[in-house]
């Protein structure tokens, strides 16, 4: 009898051991889901000389209440917090450093490695993420046609060409008027070196800003940049 209560009394206590252990294990936070987003690259403007950090982050469906970013040696380089839960937090950002000409003190203040980002949206789920920063910058292409600074540039037809760099991922043209508020970008093939400008985009006897980038894998991309003028009415 003695021994049939202690039996008893064992597995009492067992399950409750598991049953506990149940409760325990149900009772943990979800772990942290991945970024939409979440990168950190150089961008360098060969043509003015100067080169910025740009960190881009989307948290996907939900906004952000809270995103924080740390360096490789432990610093804190972003650190926001929506101030009011009711406005639902934000869902997509890219923050973007200053561009000193002093390149090498951009270096050191966003040195190369892994960054880390953290994140809770406004019902409290956490995202993790991570990305690694390189310091090396794609070669910078050259303008084929239309030429540095051309004159009388047709404004219908245009085909934009430039020399091709090797073991690119993409290349990101744009053409900007800012007077008309009027511009057009797009991200191509690295396999490509030339661009039709759809008709009736550019307008006779005007002045545009031209740009083309070089992208690496790692985001790092080298842009170059010219003006052109159309040719006048005929």
């Amino acid at each position: 009898m003695t021994r049939r209560i202690l039996v008893l009394a064992g597995m009492t206590l067992l399950l409750g051991f598991f049953s506990l252990a149940w409760v325990s294990l149900g009772s943990e936070p979800a772990p942290p889901v991945h970024f939409a987003v979440a990168s950190v690259h150089l961008e360098q403007n060969a043509t003015d000389g100067d080169v910025e950090v740009v960190f881009e982050v989307k948290g996907g469906h939900e906004g952000l209440a809270k995103l924080t970013v740390l360096s490789p040696d432990g610093r804190t380089v972003i650190d926001f917090t929506a101030p009011d839960a009711s406005t639902l937090g934000l869902r997509q950002f890219r923050f973007e450093s200053p561009e000193p000409k002093d390149v090498q003190s951009l270096k050191s203040a966003y040195p190369e490695g892994r960054y880390t980002f953290i994140g809770a949206t406004a019902t409290g789920d956490k995202l993790h993420g991570e990305s690694t920063l390189s310091h090396k910058l794609p070669a910078t292409t050259s303008f084929l046609h239309p030429k540095t600074d051309a004159q009388g540039v047709g404004a219908k037809n245009l085909v934009i060409t430039w020399t091709p760099v090797e073991n690119l991922a993409a290349y990101i043209i744009y053409i900007e008027q800012d007077e008309l508020d009027v511009n057009i970008t797009a991200k191509l093939p690295g396999s490509t070196a030339r661009f039709v400008v759809p008709d009736g985009f550019l307008f006779p006897g005007t002045e545009y800003q031209l740009g083309i980038g070089t992208v690496m894998d790692e985001g790092n991309a080298s842009f170059v940049e010219t003006t052109f003028t159309t040719a006048g009415k005929e």
